[in-house]
């Protein structure tokens, strides 16, 4: 019976662990930080709490690996239709109100967020089906068809409504389509009706009083400063203040005085800012900048179109939450709910990014085929 929870030899010598590696370096890099911005309220209850998640990440790649990527492909519309459901559940039975989308299933004292597992049948989903296309994307039947269930979770986030989320997905499908060579034109089409869409949102009883004030804070924060616009001010300030070295490890003064709302989830970044300086943040990309390198690396050497598509997809969720929120951290990008991979606290944005990096590296330790 142990034996079918083991992995052969042959494949873990294929295993590349120093992705393994870099992941847990940051994740303990987050309870530092995490640790740092809720002590003085809650002593070392989250960053237990997140080591607790790395842990059980760390469990969930271990089972991602010992099914073959191949077979998990074959449950593509079973994993995809049990995240719509999820969905439909959180978004009409089931959900609760937070920061003002309704983007939680409670369960006991915890809570999931849909959305984020969601996001991981989407990317597996649309591997297949473009594998099973080979790779003809251009075909409208195929497009459409492609569209269709790009579309669906992302229409369903929009309800909630959670534009972070939203603007992943659809990133995560924008790379998947780029990537699999979909013509310039629709592409730029689709972005062009997106605009339209973010129009008609914004006019519409859908985007709320409270998404407007973070949007519009983000374009002019000075004139919000005691409004939504104080926590990307606050953020600003503890940022430049951490200068070149860091004002040290609990001891920055916009942390201590809990002076950044939301310090240990969304704006964890104004903590590595403050308290570690250029030189922690710099870490901090460098290590990020690595991760995505062995993903691209792992894309490129997947031995089928539908191994390559799902790493595409996962580098393009990690790219773009990254660049998205370091961003409003800094006011390059507007506030939104997107989390810092495997650095903001959170169990379903942990166990998400792991998955996610389970399945790059089942893609990666199955690159050639065996021989036993």
């Amino acid at each position: 019976m142990l034996k079918n929870f083991k992995i052969s030899k042959k494949l873990l010598r294929q295993l590349d662990y120093s992705i393994i590696i870099i992941s847990v370096l940051i994740v303990l890099f987050s309870c530092l930080n995490i640790y740092s911005a809720t002590f003085r309220n809650v002593g070392i209850y989250y960053a237990k709490l997140q080591f607790i998640w790395m842990i059980m990440g760390l469990f969930v790649i271990y089972l991602i690996l010992l099914v073959d990527y191949a077979i998990i492909g074959n449950y593509a519309s079973i994993i995809y239709w049990a995240g719509i459901i999820l969905l439909v559940l959180n978004n009409f039975v089931l959900g609760s109100v937070h920061k003002g989308a309704k983007g939680w299933i409670g369960i006991g004292s915890r809570a999931i967020q849909p959305s984020e597992f969601a996001k991981l049948g989407m990317i597996v989903m649309l591997a297949k089906l473009i594998d099973d296309m080979e790779g003809k994307v251009n075909e409208p039947r195929n497009f459409f068809k492609l569209a269709f269930y790009a579309a669906l979770p992302m229409i369903l986030i929009v309800i909630q409504p959670d534009m972070g989320m939203t603007m992943v997905t659809f990133f995560i499908a924008l790379g998947i389509f780029f990537i699999a060579g979909l013509d310039l034109r629709v592409i730029f089409g689709g972005l062009a009706g997106i605009v339209v869409l973010i129009v008609v949102i914004w006019n519409s009883p859908l985007m709320k009083d409270y998404w407007k004030g973070r949007l519009l804070s983000f374009i002019n924060p000075e004139a919000h400063v005691q409004g939504l616009g104080f926590q990307l001010n606050q953020s600003i300030m503890g940022i430049g203040s951490g200068k070149i070295l860091g004002s040290g490890f609990t001891k920055g003064l916009q942390v201590a005085g809990n002076n950044v709302p939301e310090a240990h989830t969304d704006f964890i970044f104004a903590v590595v800012g403050e308290e570690w300086g250029l030189i922690g943040a710099l870490m901090l990309l460098f290590l990020y900048g690595l991760l995505l390198y062995k993903f691209i690396k792992i894309a490129k050497g997947s031995k089928d179109l539908f191994g390559s598509i799902i790493a595409v997809g996962v580098i393009s969720t990690f790219l773009f939450s990254i660049f998205q929120n370091i961003g409003m951290t800094i006011g390059l990008m507007p506030i939104t709910g997107i989390t810092l991979p495997l650095m903001s606290y959170g169990g379903s944005s942990i166990l998400s990014n792991f998955m996610s990096i389970g399945l790059v590296l089942n893609v990666g330790m199955r690159r050639k085929k065996i021989n036993f």
